[in-house]
């Protein structure tokens, strides 16, 4: 499926500042960027880097005190995706049996907390029978759990706040999903990127657990349409994969996020109905 994908950030600055964007969608097996360009408005110069065993696209700029200026970018990108029946999903995989790379993700990070929330994790979804009916039950639970509403938290909010305040954004919902299922040692990374049909328009954040050798979607505040993402990064937590970081004295002032199928006949999976286990990797 593919999807065009349109970003626009303008801030007012009022401190020599660096920025740091990760608005770029990922290129990877299963998504494609057949076309991009990143504009900025007036021109500054920009540079675009990779960390080591990262795919993340990051884009860095100094910007002068004074400057008011906009960051646009826009892409087609082609995503694939997979449905996977639950049966082929109720093997667990030791710890000991798991990729490389995947271990980093079963430890706490700095805003998914995952050592302080053992004892309610297994209280409320240790019982279950797979790792993942205890994924689902995790997003379910947040889901009628906590509330979705945005200015209440930022981004110092870590798991923990999210569960005492029972309140928060995608972000907020995706740390607790994270946290809570690598309390009960099942691997779990943070994913943001495009949403189609987003309410309100904005990035959106989930994750993922890595359940039955497989990278599987969750949205814990379902807003999304599962089947119509378009991926820009993963990372242990929002720490690390922040769509925009400055250092100085900066105010945004405006922001668009979209995200629309090519194609007129695109058919959304229903988040409420539709309980397929999906895979962007």
């Amino acid at each position: 499926m593919k999807f065009k994908v349109y970003s626009e950030l303008s801030y007012e600055v009022f401190s020599p500042t660096t920025f740091i964007f990760n608005i770029q969608a990922a290129k990877s097996a299963s998504q494609k960027v057949i076309s991009e360009t990143l504009i900025v408005t007036p021109f500054i110069k920009f540079e675009e880097f990779t960390l080591k065993n990262s795919d993340t696209r990051f884009v860095k700029m100094e910007v002068e005190q004074g400057v008011f200026f906009t960051v646009i970018y826009e892409a087609e990108v082609e995503v694939s995706y997979t449905v996977y029946d639950e049966k082929v999903l109720l093997k667990s995989i030791p710890i000991i049996n798991l990729d490389h790379e995947v271990l980093p993700f079963i430890s706490p990070s700095r805003h998914c907390e995952s050592d302080k929330l053992l004892e309610l994790a297994t209280n409320e979804f240790g019982y279950l029978p797979n790792e993942y009916a205890k994924a689902k039950a995790i997003n379910e639970w947040i889901f009628n759990t906590v509330e979705y509403k945005t200015g209440v938290t930022n981004s110092s909010t870590s798991a923990c706040d999210t569960l005492l305040d029972r309140v928060g954004v995608c972000k907020d919902f995706a740390h607790l999903g994270i946290a809570l299922c690598r309390a009960l040692d099942i691997p779990a990374r943070y994913f943001t990127g495009y949403a189609h049909n987003l309410n309100p328009p904005d990035f959106h954040a989930c994750f993922e657990a890595y359940i039955g050798g497989q990278w599987l979607f969750f949205d814990p505040t379902k807003l999304a349409v599962a089947n119509g993402l378009v991926k820009i990064a993963n990372g242990k937590d929002a720490s690390e994969v922040a769509v925009a970081s400055y250092f100085g004295d900066v105010t945004c002032t405006f922001m668009k996020i979209d995200c629309n199928p090519v194609v007129s006949d695109f058919i959304p999976f229903n988040s409420e109905l539709d309980t397929k286990a999906i895979s962007y990797e």
